[in-house]
């Protein structure tokens, strides 16, 4: 077995559900809160579409590699007039999922014993798919009393010839912070001017406050040399089965990421890119709506938070809440784990996203209404840890 693999940390959410089996249900129904999930269907234009599309007889047979051309047309299209700039159908790869898209990417770019450079908390699947491959991770720190949010001159003092990459995921995965458009202005010129990449990874960008704006401006201009986009169909059209991320990046790199997304994939599923091809003109009143529901859900989640003696949200937006445990000594995953047995709340420990990270832990409300995340914080009054053993 590659030693490699072995001395990778495994995914943390089927350890934490494990955790709630000794729940005993006194406090009301287990509240699961580990994974980012749609907490509503999808919708049932778009089940029909798929449907329709599970009939073609072409959605059988092999598609182009870096995915089906009326998918890369819509979601070109999309791009070009989110941000304000031009991004071409021959500029976008559909893979299967965005987690496909981010280890094909780190392949892209890095080799084993380069670095990649990852704000901390990071997202864990991405440090896992550096060190799959054998490349290191360069931490780049985010603290709470700046809102999780990096600083590109702090990376800049941090970085070293090592480093081939930078990867931000805005909104945040875990912390939920939304990265202002100059922050991430700032680290396009950054890696611009040390000829590395910027990887933006913005799976939740379509659930970011209906007021906030343009995401940033980095496709407005020159971008193709130092800039890549990530980006997940699963959240926004509630579609996480059918396994649909994209690549946006220049038309130099699309013959050399080919050949890894053909030795990963083949092609992306087919079904699911018909439908989406579809739904993202069509959809949109819908995903508008989507958003305000989580933007409620945040809100309530800030709310019932903040009258829960002790605890503090330390960061908050889309899909997502950092919250700091009130048990300074003791390991995140320790109150994790008991809050899970003890109180039916299960969460992500902080641990899971890097270094530095024992007083926090991972909320993720999407896929529970206001009446739920009420009711999590309610459950959180008079919890305790049991008395740590010598072990610890």
């Amino acid at each position: 077995m590659n030693p490699h693999v072995a001395a990778v940390a495994s995914p943390p959410i089927p350890e934490a559900r494990s955790w709630a089996a000794r729940y005993d249900g006194r406090h009301g129904p287990l509240l699961d809160l580990t994974q980012a999930v749609p907490g509503y269907p999808p919708h049932p234009d778009l089940v029909r579409h798929l449907s329709g599309a599970a009939g073609e007889p072409g959605s059988y047979s092999y598609g182009h590699i870096t995915g089906d051309l009326a998918l890369r047309e819509s979601y070109a299209a999309e791009v070009s007039s989110l941000y304000g700039g031009r991004v071409d159908a021959d500029e976008v790869a559909i893979t299967t999922g965005a987690n496909m898209a981010s280890f094909a990417i780190t392949l892209l770019l890095a080799r084993a014993g380069d670095a990649v450079a990852l704000p901390t908390p990071w997202y864990f699947n991405h440090q896992m798919n550096a060190r799959l491959l054998s490349i290191d991770i360069l931490p780049i720190p985010c603290r709470p009393e700046t809102g999780f949010v990096p600083d590109p001159a702090e990376a800049e003092r941090l970085l070293d010839d090592r480093v081939r990459a930078l990867l931000l995921v805005t909104p945040n995965n875990p912390t939920g912070a939304v990265y202002p458009p100059d922050v991430i202005a700032g680290f396009a010129d950054l890696c611009r001017r040390r000829g590395i990449m910027l990887v933006v990874d913005e799976t939740y960008r379509d659930f970011r406050a209906a007021d906030a704006g343009r995401p940033h401006a980095l496709f407005a201009g020159p971008w193709q040399d130092h800039v890549i986009q990530l980006y997940s169909f699963s959240k926004s059209y509630c579609v996480p089965g059918f396994r649909a991320g994209a690549i946006v990046a220049g038309a130099a790199l699309m013959p050399d990421l080919t050949k890894i997304l053909d030795c990963l994939q083949i092609c992306a599923p087919r079904v699911g890119q018909a439908g989406l091809a579809w739904a993202i003109d069509a959809l949109r009143p819908w995903r508008d709506e989507n958003r305000g529901v989580m933007n409620r859900r945040a809100e309530a989640c800030r709310h019932a938070f903040a009258a829960a003696e002790g605890w503090r949200v330390d960061a908050q937006g889309a899909y997502f809440a950092y919250l700091r445990h009130p048990f300074p000594g003791r390991t995140s995953w320790q109150v994790a784990e008991e809050l899970a047995a003890e109180r039916g709340i299960v969460t992500l420990p902080g641990a899971a996203f890097g270094p530095g990270q024992e007083n926090h832990l991972r909320l993720a409300f999407a896929n529970v209404d206001e009446r739920m995340i009420a009711d999590a914080a309610r459950r959180l009054d008079g919890f305790e840890l049991a008395e740590a053993s010598t072990a610890d």
